[in-house]
């Protein structure tokens, strides 16, 4: 199945869902009540910056900058980028954005056991 068109989006969700969810579990420790505020803080900018970056790579296939090879996909595209490649740019800008606020969160702690 490795070989096949769906090893992309095997490998895309077998190695960022788990650190997706040690993230959150992490970010519910940290936050607890708070939680669905950060979190609706957070995932919309990740999705906007996600569609932002889809649209660019729409734009670079669509003007023959790059391309992907036949049969390196499940065959879904939006416009000209395949599922994956938008799946790839939500989920890494996700990553990215639970980091941030997990980072900011461990500053948080640093200071307060510094005063």
């Amino acid at each position: 199945m490795m070989e096949t068109r769906w090893a992309y989006l095997i490998h895309l969700l077998a190695w960022t869902l788990p650190v997706i969810a040690i993230q959150l579990a992490a970010l519910v420790m940290h936050y607890k009540a708070r939680s669905g505020e950060v979190l609706r803080a957070v995932l919309p900018p990740a999705f906007v910056i996600g569609v932002y970056l889809s649209i660019a790579d729409h734009l670079a296939i669509s003007t023959g900058i790059w391309n992907f090879g036949e049969g390196r996909h499940v065959g879904v595209y939006v416009g000209a980028v395949p599922l994956e490649e938008i799946l790839f740019f939500i989920i890494t800008s996700v990553l990215v954005s639970l980091g941030l606020a997990l980072f900011t969160a461990l500053l948080r702690l640093r200071e307060a056991r510094a005063s």
